[in-house]
């Protein structure tokens, strides 16, 4: 089957951050990202507010607009599959904005499993109500991706195993599940993405972390592809050569 490869668009602060540039320059730096991975074959984008620093745990009124905003402006220039995560935690607003601009599927990093942030605490988690709400704004063609035991948070479940919670996401409606390494940049320790395929069998996993060109022959064994970020930048911004490069791997792998 057909290794699928998701370009991350990180944008700019948005409004009520100190360092937001303004709502234009953060669509054309959007946009910019968009063609570049377009250019370069990626197979879908999924767009965050990964700048926005320090995160809301639920989204104001003005990260909700301006994502949609900048959403459905990628939507509308999209040759590709267009995915939205609204950090920190706010699945529902993911699943309103892709409704309302046309996205494809969202992301949500805490979906079955218990978790810890440092300076944020307990992440809330209640995947019947984001089923629910799904099926009230009518959104049931939009996918959910959700994360198992997600990068920087502490699981609070004891010996929880990464085969219980794809277990549990799967369960619980998602349609694709995530593995992460401990933070960006870092890859899935290789027994818990071969425990996480091993558990899912047919239903899709995604390396959500620290996937490359020089590791992605290895991750590719047990996964259905990998969201990208890190590895297909220089300098911050999305760069064409790492991504034909990433593109060009994944695609001759065997």
């Amino acid at each position: 089957m057909k290794k699928i490869i998701i370009g991350m668009i990180h944008l700019h602060p948005l409004p009520g951050y100190r360092k937001h540039p303004g709502m234009d320059e953060v669509i054309k730096h959007a946009l910019n990202s968009l063609q570049i991975l377009q250019t370069g074959s990626a197979d879908a984008v999924l767009v965050e507010n990964e700048y926005d620093h320090p995160h809301q745990v639920k989204a104001g009124s003005e990260i909700i607009a301006a994502m949609s905003k900048v959403v459905s402006e990628i939507v509308k220039r999209s040759k590709i599959p267009v995915g939205v995560e609204v950090l920190l935690n706010d699945p529902q607003a993911s699943l309103a904005i892709a409704k309302i601009c046309g996205a494809k599927f969202i992301r949500t990093d805490y979906f079955v499993d218990k978790m810890w942030r440092k300076e944020y605490g307990e992440m809330e988690i209640n995947p019947k109500a984001l089923i629910a709400f799904r099926n009230k704004i009518k959104a049931d063609d939009v996918k959910i991706f959700a994360d198992v035991q997600v990068k920087y948070a502490k699981l609070l479940e004891k010996g929880k195993t990464i085969k219980q919670s794809v277990g549990q996401a799967v369960k619980a409606g998602a349609d694709g599940v995530i593995v992460t390494g401990k933070i960006s940049g870092q890859a899935p320790v290789m027994e818990d993405l071969q425990e996480a395929k091993s558990a899912a069998g047919d239903f899709p996993v995604y390396a959500g972390s620290g996937f490359a060109a020089d590791n992605a022959g290895q991750l590719l064994k047990f996964c259905d592809g990998a969201i990208v970020g890190t590895s297909i930048k220089k300098n911050g911004i999305v760069n064409l050569r790492k991504v034909k490069e990433l593109i060009w791997v994944t695609k001759n792998y065997e």
